[in-house]
């Protein structure tokens, strides 16, 4: 896996499934990751080769229910984040995924009160000799790259100098979202922060905060000399982001999304929530569109919605073939 120069899907609770991270893929996203998956879940998984689906399941023993799920394509473009407080609890969860995906990243900025109140997210970092243990531990014993993503602490020098200490680990790349955990997703990323850090440190920085167009992409590498760009809510408002091309159509991302949803056998809950977060963006929930989407009760009920009823047809009535010719 290299960092340099790399347009970078974010991780996205409840959005960075299979289907949303292929259709990223799809329109130019150079390195996808996948939703923060905490240990704890993780280490009750087994590693199960789903040859309906062509796709590779790691499975919650006892409640068979799917926690991760990816596929041969993205296998060199994938990036498993953890989210995780004890650096022996993340080995074991990171080695039971480590021969499937491309990369490993531990989630040390996530503000969410359920990742704080476990002392996993942007919990960990007040916790420096805690973050050594758990990249250490890792480095040490997985043959894949080892990264993690951080917030801006509550000054320049302290981001700095817990950026110094990380890099010390061996990791292969950092990541910083330019906001500090108390900011909302309305106050401006600070990009000189940003570059701070990329000034003080020889391993690459990814830059993460207020990319909504292709441009900023550029943008924000030449305000940051950061390595490498990622995008979360650019993203997820419409995946064509990362196409030079330039954006497509809205109504054509959100037709492309359901049909990646349907081959892949997609979670209906995770499908439906994506498709709410585009629609509050452009639209409303309260319109025919967003009250259809929160009727809908399964994959099929969405084809028959966004007018691929026909394709939802063909791939469940042909899925060992379709998984032929992949």
């Amino acid at each position: 896996m290299e960092y340099e120069n790399k347009l970078v899907l974010a991780p996205m609770v409840r959005v960075g499934t299979l289907p949303f991270r292929l259709l990223a893929a799809q329109y130019g996203a150079d390195i996808t990751y996948g939703e923060e998956i905490i240990d704890h879940k993780l280490v009750k998984c087994e590693r199960r080769v789903n040859e309906c689906v062509g796709c590779i399941d790691f499975v919650e023993k006892g409640t068979e229910n799917v926690v991760f799920r990816t596929c041969n394509q993205e296998r060199n473009r994938v990036v498993f984040q953890i989210g995780t407080s004890d650096a022996v609890r993340a080995l074991t969860a990171a080695q039971i995924v480590c021969k499937d995906v491309a990369a490993v990243d531990i989630n040390m900025g996530c503000p969410k009160s359920f990742s704080i109140s476990g002392g996993m997210g942007a919990a960990l970092l007040t916790k420096p000799e805690l973050i050594h243990d758990i990249l250490t531990t890792l480095r040490r014993n997985l043959e894949i790259p080892v990264t993690c993503k951080i917030r801006l602490l509550r000054s320049p020098q302290d981001t700095v100098e817990l950026a110094r200490r990380i890099e010390k680990t061996g990791v292969s790349a950092l990541a910083v979202h330019g906001r500090r955990v108390a900011d909302r997703p309305r106050d401006p990323a600070k990009w000189d922060e940003i570059a701070d850090v990329v000034a003080a440190l020889s391993i690459p920085v990814i830059a993460n905060g207020d990319v909504f167009k292709y441009d900023d992409f550029q943008c924000i590498k030449d305000a940051t000399g950061a390595s490498s760009v990622m995008v979360a809510r650019g993203a997820l408002w419409n995946a064509s982001i990362f196409s030079p091309l330039g954006k497509v159509p809205w109504e054509d991302v959100k037709r492309e999304y359901i049909r990646k949803s349907i081959f892949w056998d997609n979670d209906i809950k995770s499908t439906k929530h994506t498709l709410k977060e585009m629609i509050m963006h452009y639209s409303s929930l309260e319109l025919p569109e967003g009250k259809a989407v929160i009727k809908s009760e399964s994959l099929a009920d969405l084809a028959k919605l966004y007018g691929v009823a026909s394709y939802y047809q063909f791939v469940n009535e042909n899925r060992f073939l379709v998984n032929g010719i992949r």
